[in-house]
């Protein structure tokens, strides 16, 4: 339960700028004022749109309109890998600063036994969250904070958030090279791919540790 009302928390946090900042950082940054805002540091948009993604967990920055953004720049395929580093890079630094809070901190905001609970959760079910969670607003900032503070696997967390950035990328900076405003078949794509790359990862990665296992199994 005190899993819950920490996430909750965290939400309420990240919408606080939201309610603060929302309308007006949204006018700044519609698809058309995003590419003007790219386009004017020149060779370097690219660094800033990564930047403005990783700035989403602070700042009410619309993530998929920046994302189409780049790829109206940059088109679909750099412009989707550019987006997709954006908010991998993203959910990594949210992930470690949790992380960086350290054991001690995570016990005093959950409890010993519902820490406990936390982390068995994230070790098994982690994946999942997170890879469900990059194409919701707010929630992805929140998941990835909280995947940090149960100290949810390196290797796991990576490659879930890889799982879920890659679709988003490619698929709004598409939208945005072609120049079309679909937003219900860019989520629901962006929705039903991260799934499906992530059960195939997970194929890959249990067979390669059970050929590892058989490997040392026969070592004698």
């Amino acid at each position: 339960m005190r899993l819950l009302w920490l996430f909750l928390m965290l939400v309420a946090l990240i919408l606080i700028p939201f309610a603060l900042w929302g309308d007006a950082l949204e006018s700044t940054f519609s698809t058309t004022g995003a590419v003007s805002w790219l386009t004017s540091y020149g060779h370097w948009a690219w660094v800033a749109g990564i930047m403005l993604l990783i700035a989403d967990l602070f700042l009410p920055l619309p993530g998929t309109v920046i994302i189409s953004a780049l790829g109206y720049v940059y088109g679909p395929l750099l412009g989707g890998l550019i987006g997709a580093a954006g908010s991998f890079l993203s959910g990594v630094t949210a992930y470690v600063l949790c992380r960086f809070l350290g054991r001690r901190a995570a016990v005093w905001l959950l409890g010993q036994r519902e820490l406990a609970r936390s982390e068995r959760l994230f070790a098994d079910m982690g994946g999942w969250i997170v890879v469900l969670s990059r194409w919701l607003p707010v929630f992805p900032e929140a998941i990835a904070c909280m995947a940090g503070l149960t100290r949810m696997p390196w290797s796991s967390f990576l490659l879930a958030l890889i799982c879920g950035s890659l679709p988003l990328g490619f698929v709004f900076a598409a939208v945005g090279h072609a120049g079309i405003d679909r937003p219900a078949l860019a989520l629901l794509l962006s929705a039903a791919l991260p799934p499906i790359l992530w059960l195939g990862a997970r194929l890959l990665l249990h067979a390669q540790m059970e050929a590892v296992s058989r490997d040392d199994a026969q070592t004698p």
